[in-house]
């Protein structure tokens, strides 16, 4: 069956194709999706792993025929009282890491702040101790068994940065797990150069208390590491070739606006694609430096400033669109309630996307239609609009769009078959895992068919 050339989708209640492109403004809210005429349901054909039709059976199958293809030639997957969407995209996670950091969050939930977890040794580095202690293989299966359940909750691509080395070898450690996961498959990974995540402990000025590492880097020990960020890390990543991006952490406390804009144009110099983290805490000027710079995506934008929003709805309507990629697993988990304004963005005309943010510290979460519930709960993104977010938009924040994100003729078949029969069911059951059958390049990589 796995060595069949086609694949045939069959009687589905629904299909989300997101046909069109990048979605902004009114149309953030288009699935595009298709119902069946009949009790015969909607079918998806693909062949070789490209797709090659979908709508109602009248349709689909006469196609196939006059190809000169049989069914024979096709594993057949039962998706009656099914939706049917493309595969979901996480456009926004940090994969690899060592440790966890439950303590820290029973501390925040007790009342401590972001510093008191600092001076703790909790935190960023605290993950990059464990990360830079932890051996290549540790990181490989740890991260293996992350992709395993995403997979599981309908994630068929992602994107996975560095971040937590903060050293040359540790960063270009990450980024060849990233590299060899890729491989592996049967996710899609797209790599993503971090070292502007943190300032590293050999960085840092002394403490208050004394101690190296203990409390915010000092001005002088992150103009350091921003040049050795520059001057070290980006020439050997680039030379390596695995990393696709260069993202930096904008935010008050940790990366200027300027060493951002320094640290990412060195990077584009090198040929890497531009992101960055911003304005997550407090307007820091990241979102009007990702206009500026042409990034493809800024993230968090919980805090942006009205500059930063003008400057992104502004990008919007170029042919450089940034898209605005949204966690809000992130302010949930973190008991802010201090959520993005998503529907500020939607309403000035900025593509939205939303993803993970899979990290130890702020995040532990693979699944993305729980982001979608956090979303809807906590944003007041309708369903399509979160599913628009998941799919052609996190592949356009990904630079990926005219390959993946939608369900049209020549796009790669990645999809998946849902155990509900509608994009409005799917953020509705808070916390389920409602994939049924996933497929990643025309082949079936999961199969829930008999749950």
């Amino acid at each position: 069956m796995a060595s069949l050339p086609g694949l045939l989708i069959e009687g589905a209640a629904s299909v989300a194709t997101l046909a069109g492109g990048l979605r902004r403004g009114p149309a953030q809210g288009d699935a595009a999706v298709l119902a069946p005429p009949d009790d015969r349901g909607l079918y998806v054909a693909a062949w070789e792993g490209e797709i090659l039709a979908v709508g109602p059976a009248e349709d689909v199958l006469p196609r196939l025929l006059g190809l000169g293809l049989t069914l024979n030639e096709f594993r057949r997957v039962d998706a009656r009282g099914c939706l049917v969407t493309p595969g979901l995209i996480d456009a926004h996670t940090h994969l690899v890491f060592a440790g966890a950091r439950e303590a820290e969050w029973q501390m925040r939930l007790r009342g401590a702040s972001y510093l008191e977890v600092l001076q703790a040794g909790g935190g960023i580095l605290s993950t990059v101790a464990a990360t830079r202690a932890a051996d290549s293989a540790a990181l490989l299966e740890a991260a293996r068994a992350r992709l395993g359940e995403m997979l599981e909750n309908g994630t068929t691509t992602a994107e996975a940065k560095s971040g937590y080395g903060l050293d040359v070898a540790t960063e270009l450690r990450i980024l060849d797990v990233i590299g060899r996961l890729a491989d592996e498959g049967p996710l899609e990974l797209v790599a993503t150069f971090l070292g502007a995540h943190a300032v590293p402990p050999e960085f840092r000025e002394a403490g208050a208390g004394g101690t190296a590492g203990a409390g915010a880097a000092g001005p002088d020990a992150t103009e350091r590491y921003v040049a050795s960020v520059i001057a070290d890390q980006l020439p050997r990543v680039a030379e390596q070739g695995i990393a696709r991006f260069c993202d930096v952490f904008c935010e008050a406390g940790v990366f200027t606006a300027a060493q951002t804009a320094a640290i990412l144009e060195a990077a584009a110099r090198l040929g890497l694609s531009l992101r960055v983290h911003a304005d997550e805490l407090a307007p820091s000027g990241g979102a009007e430096l990702a206009a500026k710079l042409g990034c493809l995506s800024a993230d968090h934008l919980a805090a942006p400033s009205d500059a930063g929003v003008e400057a992104l709805a502004a990008a919007a309507t170029s042919d450089r669109p940034v898209v605005a990629t949204l966690l809000p697993a992130t302010s949930w988990f973190m008991g802010r309630h201090h959520f993005a304004p998503a529907r500020r963005y939607v309403d000035a005309g900025i593509p939205v996307a939303l993803a993970t943010d899979l990290n130890p510290g702020t995040s532990p979460t693979v699944s993305l239609p729980l982001v979608m519930s956090i979303a809807c709960l906590e944003m007041g993104l309708t369903p399509s609009e979160a599913l628009v977010a998941v799919t052609i938009n996190a592949a356009g924040s990904l630079g990926l769009d005219g390959r993946l994100g939608s369900i049209e003729p020549a796009r790669q078949a990645d999809l998946v078959v849902w155990n509900v029969p509608s994009v409005d069911q799917l953020p509705y059951w808070l916390g389920a895992h409602p994939a049924r059958v996933v497929v990643k390049r025309g082949r079936v990589v999961l199969d829930r068919s008999w749950a």
